[in-house]
């Protein structure tokens, strides 16, 4: 059953989208404002918030409290960047990566 909402979801991630996952007319910090104006960064950020999102939802309590504070650590790491936007690429780049191996795992396993 999970599956077929899965599969939607990721299909969603696919198609690139000019907004970031937080209002860009309230970006104040430097990472927020290159995010905004950067459209490769932007993809990007929208695709961890999508897959976020998905596992958010997916995932037991422990493993959904791990994964906030990971990403609460990751988000200072990103703020860490400012507007180096080769910074916040490869930042971007490593979460997703670890993102989507979790989800990818969690797929396997046929959402148990």
């Amino acid at each position: 059953m999970r599956a077929p909402i899965l599969a939607l979801m990721l299909s969603l991630v696919a198609a690139p989208a000019f907004a970031a996952s937080f209002p860009c007319a309230k970006a104040e910090t430097p990472d927020e404002r290159a995010i905004c104006d950067t459209r490769a960064l932007n993809d990007l950020d929208v695709e961890m918030g999508v897959r976020f999102d998905i596992l958010k939802e997916l995932l037991p309590m422990g493993n959904r409290t791990k994964m906030q504070e990971d990403q609460e650590a990751w988000l200072t790491e990103r703020r860490a960047c400012g507007a180096d936007v080769a910074c916040l690429t490869a930042a971007y780049e490593s979460r997703l990566k670890l993102l989507r191996g979790v989800l990818s795992e969690f797929a396997k396993q046929g959402g148990q």
